[in-house]
């Protein structure tokens, strides 16, 4: 009796270390190297916080990462405002904690003796880009130009490349102008050094763009969501000090964590991939 009561308690030991062990995926980071080398401190500090065990899950792609969720291989998920939709609708992800950035925004920048001041006048003209179905760098600019009267698909040639080759293309006037995220546009400004700062002009501003956010499948209780809500908000700056240790992770320098993210917030992401054809929100562009 005592060895079938003492089988029991470890059966049920299992159950609980099992039921306390979440695998955490990070859409734009591949490797189980690149995601100890960025997020390793973050996770340590995590599992403090929660007494739960964080397992690292990599994956290839943003629809390996769909996948994965939709068959439970993997608990949760950071990904970006254009990948959040995707997740949403072809996983019914939940929404867990918003990884809010200062300054988020992508503008439009021209050469200020191109004789360009407005976005209109770029029809007709070659736009450099970043990478296919980025947020900041590819789907934001390309609705700043549907919101200002121009049709992105038809009115522009857009030209899709690394920063590097976007900045040093527009300095030489390979193409009109670019679409960038603003902080980026900052960096390249400041490290110029053949040019002025005043060299380079911005035509337009997109508005702060929704939130990185950290999500759950579907298999997740609310019971658990709420947890890991209370845990980044009451140990924001623990949390957020974890994050800044990755070299990649500093564009969250001077993060917040929200709590309340809704859908509704990323209605406007919802309204790029309409603009540039992909109305179902059921795939990623570029993948």
């Amino acid at each position: 009796m005592l060895k079938k009561l003492l089988a029991l308690s470890l059966l049920m030991v299992g159950f609980v270390v099992q039921a306390q062990t979440y695998k955490f995926a990070i859409t734009d980071l591949e490797g189980m190297e690149e995601l100890e080398r960025e997020f390793g401190q973050f996770k340590k500090v995590l599992e403090a916080k929660t007494g739960d065990t964080i397992k690292f899950f990599p994956v290839p792609s943003r629809t390996a990462g769909v996948e994965a969720m939709k068959s439970k291989k993997v608990d949760f998920v950071l990904t970006g405002p254009a990948e959040y939709v995707v997740f949403k609708k072809k996983a019914n992800a939940k929404q867990v904690v918003g990884f809010g950035r200062p300054d988020y925004f992508s503008v439009i920048a021209v050469m200020a003796d191109s004789g360009i001041s407005s976005v209109k006048d770029l029809k007709g003209k070659k736009v450099a880009l970043g990478s296919v179905g980025s947020t900041s760098k590819h789907l934001t600019p390309m609705q700043m130009m549907a919101d200002h009267g121009l049709d992105p698909l038809k009115d522009i040639k857009a030209i899709h490349t690394n920063y590097k080759i976007q900045w040093e293309s527009l300095k030489r006037g390979d193409v009109a102008a670019i679409g960038i995220t603003n902080s980026k546009f900052i960096k390249f400004r400041s490290k110029e050094t053949e040019l002025q700062p005043a060299a380079f002009k911005v035509i337009a501003r997109s508005m702060d763009l929704p939130n990185d956010v950290l999500l759950a499948g579907e298999h997740i209780s609310d019971d658990v969501i709420k947890k890991y809500k209370d845990a980044f908000v009451k140990n924001q700056k623990e949390l957020s000090d974890a994050i800044l240790t990755g070299e990649d992770n500093k564009k969250y320098k001077g993060m917040k964590f929200i709590a309340n993210v809704k859908d509704s917030d990323y209605n406007y992401v919802r309204s790029m991939y309409k603009t540039i054809g992909y109305p179902e929100f059921s795939s990623f562009v570029g993948d």
